[in-house]
């Protein structure tokens, strides 16, 4: 699968690009691109995908993408079918814009391994994670010398912090073999069908491909089989109505797809390593 490669400017008088989302279709595809992104979600929630991870996200999430890691966060259908605003800020920068050296000093090997990281994306968490905030926010304002400081705060903050890797050690991404709209065809359409039965034949008719060509085609590019691929998407989706809390768990596994409880449950089990009561509790 091919993401779109954007290009990112930082304007004529910056080194690096911060800005402010306040609309989900903002770059509301699967991409990429050459600079480090670094992201704090203020207000808003969804579904992300990073390399060959699936997680919900939501207001207070942190997380750092390396460069050319193939990332997008569809933001649930609150957002893209109203008028609800999202408020997301937005870092981006070259690993050497600092110089090509700058790295490679022993002073800063807690960064470099940091960004190095990165390269399969880190979600920010612990009491770190309120530093963080506070630092990107004043990243938007500040400007000179100060402004690169304060990066380097930000990353040496993530170094020191907890984190939590999201793609698997398997997923190495080749990009120049198949066009950008086949991978968010597939996506839109399992995103808006999960809850159903997705046959093979109509996943493979919207990926422009035959059944069987399909199946090899996305576990290649996603190293798990189209069918792993949709249990996550339905826990995904249980994780939302759990944490909204207005749904009771024996509900969930029809609500997010699953025919029986016991199919739900270990899934569930599996891929978040707690069972649906434990994970509401935990969160609430």
């Amino acid at each position: 699968m091919k993401p779109q490669l954007l290009k990112v400017s930082p304007g004529p008088s910056h080194s690096f690009s911060v800005r402010r989302d306040f609309a989900p279709q903002f770059n509301n595809k699967w991409h990429y691109h050459e600079e480090i992104e670094l992201i704090y979600f203020e207000k808003g929630s969804g579904t992300q995908f990073i390399g060959d991870s699936i997680k919900r996200f939501r207001a207070g999430n942190i997380v750092l993408v390396g460069k050319q890691l193939p990332h997008y966060w569809r933001f649930d259908d609150e957002y893209l079918n109203t008028d609800k605003q999202i408020n997301v800020s937005v870092v981006h920068f070259a690993d050497n814009f600092w110089g090509q050296s700058f790295l490679h000093l022993h002073e800063n090997k807690a960064i470099k391994i940091v960004l190095e990281n990165a390269r399969r994306g880190i979600e920010i968490r612990g009491g770190h994670s309120k530093a963080v905030v506070t630092m990107i926010k004043k990243l938007h304002d500040a400007e000179g010398a100060e402004r690169i400081v304060m990066l380097l705060k930000v990353l040496l903050t993530i170094a020191t912090g907890e984190q939590h890797l999201l793609t698997s050690q398997l997923f190495n991404y080749k990009g120049d073999n198949i066009c950008n709209e086949r991978i968010n065809a597939i996506y839109e359409y399992s995103l808006a069908n999960f809850r159903n039965k997705i046959h093979l034949t109509d996943i493979a008719l919207v990926a422009n491909i035959s059944p069987n060509s399909f199946c090899r085609y996305f576990k290649a590019q996603m190293r798990k089989t189209y069918t792993r691929f949709l249990i996550e998407l339905k826990i995904e989706y249980a994780c939302k109505l759990l944490i909204e809390n207005k749904v009771i768990i024996k509900q969930l596994c029809f609500e997010s797809g699953f025919n029986n409880f016991a199919s739900f449950h270990k899934y569930f089990k599996m891929i978040t390593g707690k069972t649906p009561l434990k994970y509401q509790q935990e969160f609430l």
